[in-house]
């Protein structure tokens, strides 16, 4: 009983006090305490509620806050509502416990010093939270509901918005930390986001505080544990982490501008140890994973007006064929080159100067072995440097180099492989599946277009190819010459079956608006050697080429043996043939045929050709048979009876 009549008895004049209660000096305290601690100006365009029981608040409706020397206001706010204590309350003092604004509308603009609209409520705050000031902070919470903020940076020109925000702010008055929780609304995509900070008073101040901050999204997650300084430019010292299931996405959706091309930058995540100073991020053990290929070494970034990434990485095992599953150099027929216009669009959004280095490398079809190469991107030129790698079963070194011109490239390749198994090496950079062995190749070529099709039709530069104990697929040399010379009409056969093994292979060629010109082949053998020359087509991928197939003495029986033939047709599957008129010449049955032809007078020995084809013996043709008409076909039939 005792207990409830005290309880009654303080009900009773918790009512009576909010009958006899000032409202208005309720509302001028409160809006004193707002002014205090803020510094900005409390605009009330709409009416003021006041509640004492049974919850203790004063409502404010249409409110503005601005400084003293703007006329925005920085923020605009629906409703603002002040919870007040209730015991100081019942005391006849106001003091606020927590704020409440409903659809609050922050508006934050920032000069070309850094400095912004809201940094004379950041040093107020700063103020008033320290121990011991004039007007000290009497509340420690303030929830946002509903909100809007416009953000806009005319030196960067930046200008974001953030919708739906629903945050609480929280300073617990035993304690210096702080901490915000929440979410909000970004491109589309909704962010749940925390933030605290082991010493309010110095983050606002400047100095060195603790900070742990962490934002998740379906695009991107970001995290970061460590310590933040702001005297005059932003430090922060700490662990960082990023977590993506689409780098492409992420990125777009931050407003920078993915690769070219649809392929790879999927999946994605870093962590490292971060120093951050202003606008460059120094990151040092880095693990950084990227498309299941996983790398450490130390990054840097900077965005002092123009994005610069440079990094130096260690890798195990990285696959690159995801970067170029999109880019094709050939149609889909194979037999023609790609026409599909260049994307360079991505080439001149960021510089990047990279260091990688790897055990093994897949890029396509190709097997690299450890690997060391550059990556330099600067104003739109792509470098590309290749200090030595292991591949095709060799060495390889050399550059390659993109500048973008508008929609065309520029392109500038200078490669050597040195002791490479020559049917991978061919097949997969020349699209040649018809040389085998081993060798040394030099390229050094130029060439400029909007498409595949376009490089290859200005293609210039050189090749030279030193190969040894290997074959040419297509052809046995030395089979074929042995049959044709003993009988060099006995059919063609079939060329275009069996190999020719060789022992020395060297090939020198130019290129010049997309023909290459071959002027120095040579194929040796112990039993044959092959010499080249003619042209080859590199926009339609065709052979033009004629050489002489010779059967060296040893082989011949003392006598050299040689062939002329032709190569003709596309790259991958060329028509190979011997010249008719020197197997005419070469048989003893037909070689006076061709004469005759030649020499019109020499009709005894066309006859003696003709008799030798159909099988009869050679006879006089008296002058009365010669000029009847009707015994040349009797002689025919006669013939072909006894043949």
């Amino acid at each position: 009983m005792p207990i409830a009549a005290l309880l009654g008895l303080a009900l009773v004049g918790l009512v009576g006090t909010s009958w006899f209660l000032n409202r208005d000096a309720l509302r001028s305290a409160v809006e004193a305490q707002i002014r205090a601690v803020t510094g900005l100006e409390l605009v009330v365009n709409g009416p003021i509620d006041v509640s004492v029981f049974p919850g203790s608040y004063v409502s404010f409706h249409d409110v503005g806050l601005k400084g003293a020397d703007t006329t925005d206001p920085a923020l605009q706010v629906d409703v603002l509502t002040a919870n007040l204590r209730l015991l100081p309350l019942l005391l006849r003092r106001f003091e606020i416990a927590d704020v409440m604004m409903l659809r609050p509308h922050i508006h934050v603009v920032r000069d070309s010093v850094g400095e912004s609209n809201w940094t004379p409520f950041v040093e107020t705050i700063a103020k008033t939270m320290t121990p011991g000031a004039e007007n000290q902070v009497s509340f420690s919470e303030i929830r946002i509901q509903d909100g809007e903020l416009n953000y806009e940076d005319g030196t960067n020109h930046i200008s974001e918005q953030l919708g739906d925000i629903d945050l609480s702010l929280a300073w617990p008055s035993i304690s210096r930390s702080f901490a915000a929780t929440g979410q909000f609304d970004w491109r589309g995509e909704r962010v749940d986001g925390s933030i605290s900070a082991s010493d309010f008073v110095a983050l606002l101040s400047g100095d060195r505080s603790g900070l742990k901050a962490r934002l998740a999204s379906a695009p991107l997650k970001i995290a970061f544990d460590g310590t933040v300084a702001n005297r005059t430019s932003l430090m922060m010292e700490g662990t960082a982490t990023m977590d993506s299931p689409s780098l492409r996405n992420a990125l777009r959706w931050m407003g920078q501008a993915p690769p070219g091309g649809g392929g790879g930058f999927g999946r994605f995540a870093l962590k490292a140890r971060a120093n951050v100073v202003g606008g460059s991020v120094a990151l040092t053990n880095v693990n950084v994973e990227l498309d299941g290929n996983v790398a450490e070494g130390v990054m840097t970034y900077a965005n002092n007006g123009r994005q610069t990434l440079q990094a130096t990485l260690a890798a195990g095992n990285l696959d690159f064929t995801p970067y170029i599953s999109t880019f094709r150099l050939l149609a889909s027929g194979q037999r023609d080159w790609n026409r599909q216009l260049f994307d360079l669009s991505s080439l001149s959004s960021t510089d990047l100067d990279m260091r990688l280095s790897a055990a093994k490398v897949t890029v396509g079809p190709s097997k690299l072995g450890r690997t060391a190469f550059g990556a330099n991107l600067r104003g739109g030129a792509l470098a590309l440097s290749v200090g030595e790698a292991q591949m095709y079963g060799g060495i390889a070194k050399g550059s390659f180099a993109i500048a973008r011109s508008d929609a065309v490239a520029d392109v500038r390749a200078q490669f050597q492989f040195t002791d490479v198994d020559l049917q991978a090496c061919a097949s997969e950079l020349f699209g040649i599946t018809k040389l085998s062995g081993r060798g040394n190749l030099n390229v050094s070529l130029t060439a400029s277009g909007s498409s595949p099709f376009g490089l290859a039709s200005s293609l210039d530069g050189t090749a030279t190819l030193n190969g040894h104990d290997g074959a040419i697929a297509g052809f046995n040399v030395e089979q074929l010459l042995r049959r044709l010379e003993k009988r060099p009409l006995s059919g063609g056969g079939n060329f275009r079956s069996g190999s020719t093994p060789y022992d020395n292979l060297s090939i020198s060629v130019k290129f010049a608006d997309g023909v290459a010109t071959a002027d120095d082949i040579h194929v040796v053998s112990p039993a044959a050697k092959i010499t080249l020359t003619g042209t080859a087509s590199v926009p339609s991928r065709e052979y033009d080429l004629k050489g002489v197939a010779s059967l060296t003495s040893a082989a011949a029986g003392g006598t050299a043996f040689d062939l002329p033939f032709v190569i003709q047709g596309p790259w991958d599957d060329p028509l190979i043939f011997p010249d008719p008129e020197s197997l005419i010449r070469r048989s003893p049955a037909s070689a006076p045929l061709l004469d005759a032809v030649k020499d019109r007078k020499t009709r005894d020995a066309v006859r003696s050709v003709i008799e030798r084809f159909t099988g009869g013996a050679a006879r006089p043709a008296p002058d009365a048979a010669a000029g009847a008409p009707g015994n040349a076909p009797a002689t025919a039939a006669e013939n072909a009876k006894s043949n």
